[in-house]
């Protein structure tokens, strides 16, 4: 009923259909009432009812107000399915509607970010280059087109692929570019030996530099104050985001109300590196409050973490990329992760049971206060 609605308003009718409201209200509203539609029924629908749901979306994403659009872009990111032509349309928006799908979206082809990083903003740059997995005709399009904070940004994103050609160029501009130049001293799988012979004359000095602070120059040196600046860059970088956080949670929230926040759910978390999506996905799952969750986080509290995704029943092979992308404090190490999977691997369900009855209590306690 309610496509066949957005279909007559499409075509010219859609002011008689919806009465009262002003124009622009009705548009707003129609186009969130179809899309979230569209997201409740997508796994029962046919390809000629995605057609018609992309058709009717794309047509009205044209008439409405940059909110409604930016709410929709939200709505379709997490989906395991969604119409193709209306992600695209949006991810070609402005960047506060086209961020999310962007930064998240698996609807996006290669050949979609490509073109996008090539011919939009330094903004949706900066989106792209966040992405849990970056190819290298991405990176190449990002590092021929970008501005400083999206080419930094894809070098610090450790799922980004440099290829010799892509570091070439990023040597280039490092030359006059220190803090480009820092962020390359951070990238751990670069073979600097293999590099250095690759790459073109003109960026050959600023690897050589690069290496050589790399391989280190003793105690209290060069290398030792580039290792602190990297460090605090890569701390920087890490921990909790107050607006991912409430983003991330809305929408596995709602994803529960429609009891899709099941295994398949989780393992799409962990395997895109959605962290804060993961930590939402302990507080809903567990009738906990988030404040708890966030908690752990800041406090870089492996053993609630662990606790918890056991009380998840979270498959063994998830618990450690789930804890290596939660947006932790501090960027945990190799040993602290290690130690949070073996805690989980130890734990017996009497221990569990007990510490997830307790933070219930807290949070019943604090709800009724």
């Amino acid at each position: 009923m309610l496509l066949r609605i957005a279909e007559d308003y499409r075509r010219g009718g859609g002011h008689r259909v919806l009465g009262t409201e002003t124009e622009t209200q009705a548009r707003d509203q129609l186009f969130r009432h179809v899309a979230q539609l569209y997201a409740n029924i997508v796994e029962g629908i046919d390809g000629e009812q995605d057609a018609q749901y992309d058709d009717v979306l794309c047509s009205l994403a044209d008439l409405v107000e940059d909110e409604a659009r930016a709410y929709i872009a939200r709505i379709l990111t997490p989906l395991d399915h969604a119409p193709h032509n209306v992600v695209l349309r949006l991810a070609r928006d402005s960047i506060e509607v086209a961020r999310p799908l962007l930064e998240f979206s698996n609807h996006l082809s290669e050949n979609d970010l490509v073109e996008i990083a090539t011919h939009y903003s330094d903004d949706h740059r900066h989106a792209i280059a966040g992405r849990m997995v970056v190819g290298d005709r991405i990176s190449q399009a990002i590092a021929r087109h970008g501005g400083a904070t999206s080419i930094q940004r894809l070098v610090r994103n450790s799922g980004a692929e440099l290829s010799k050609e892509t570091l070439a160029r990023l040597a280039q501009r490092a030359r006059s570019d220190e803090a480009l130049a820092m962020e390359l001293r951070g990238r751990q799988d670069i073979d600097w030996s293999v590099v250095r012979g690759q790459v073109e004359e003109a960026g050959r000095a600023i690897l050589g530099r690069v290496a050589a602070q790399a391989n280190g120059q003793g105690p209290g040196g060069a290398a030792e104050k580039v290792a602190t600046l990297v460090f605090n860059r890569l701390r920087s970088r890490a921990g909790f985001s107050s607006k991912e956080w409430a983003l991330a949670y809305n929408q596995v929230k709602a994803l529960s109300d429609r009891n899709q926040l099941d295994d398949r759910a989780i393992t799409r978390f962990a395997r895109f590196g959605y962290g804060h999506h993961s930590a939402a996905a302990l507080a809903v799952k567990l009738a906990i409050a988030p404040e708890h969750v966030i908690k752990w986080l800041a406090a870089q509290d492996y053993d609630a973490v662990a606790v918890a995704l056991k009380a998840m029943g979270v498959a063994n092979g998830l618990v450690e990329p789930i804890i290596a992308s939660l947006p932790w404090r501090d960027i945990p190490d190799r040993a602290s992760i290690g130690w949070a999977v073996n805690r989980f691997q130890t734990l017996d369900a009497a221990s569990v049971d007990g510490l997830v009855g307790a933070w219930r209590s807290q949070t019943s306690q604090r709800n009724s206060a």
